[in-house]
């Protein structure tokens, strides 16, 4: 199997005392290709101006690294079906809630993919759902969470 890395970097800043919770969250997110992301506590669950709205929260992050994972094991079916695709959007959204032990958690991750198709062999509704079928249940972040993951494809 394989390993993925990510380094997480945080620093305090020399005004901010930190242990009267009145610190800056964003941070640092560093990938192995070089991608650098802006990162912070969601607004949601830390108050401005100690979270920043203009950079990810681990819970966009969650959904989206689904809503890639789908988006990507798609693409790769489909073309092994012979179908082109000339776009995909997906519009997900994460929801949150509390588990049996009153602890937060996303509940609920909806994938709401619209797909464009080139071509006169586009497929009908039911082959499109049975191939989204297959790409959730080949996602390996999918298969890795208890978050339940809904599809919703849309026209």
């Amino acid at each position: 199997m394989s390993e993925h890395h990510a380094q997480v970097e945080w620093r305090r800043q020399p005004a901010e005392a930190f242990t009267d919770q009145r610190y800056s969250r964003l941070h640092a997110l560093r990938f192995d290709g070089g991608a650098e992301i802006a990162a912070s506590a969601s607004p949601a669950s830390v108050p401005l101006p100690y979270a920043n709205a203009s950079a990810v929260d681990p819970e966009e992050l969650f959904v989206a690294s689904l809503a890639s994972c789908h988006m990507l094991w798609f693409l790769s079916l489909a073309a092994s079906a012979g179908w082109r695709v000339d776009s995909y959007i997906d519009d997900a959204f994460g929801t949150m809630g509390r588990d049996e032990q009153g602890r937060p958690f996303l509940t609920t991750v909806t994938l709401r993919p619209r797909v464009r198709l080139a071509g006169d062999a586009v497929p009908e509704a039911a082959r499109l759902a049975v191939l989204h079928h297959r790409a959730h249940e080949a996602c390996f972040i999918a298969n890795s969470v208890k978050t339940e993951v809904r599809l919703e494809p849309q026209p």
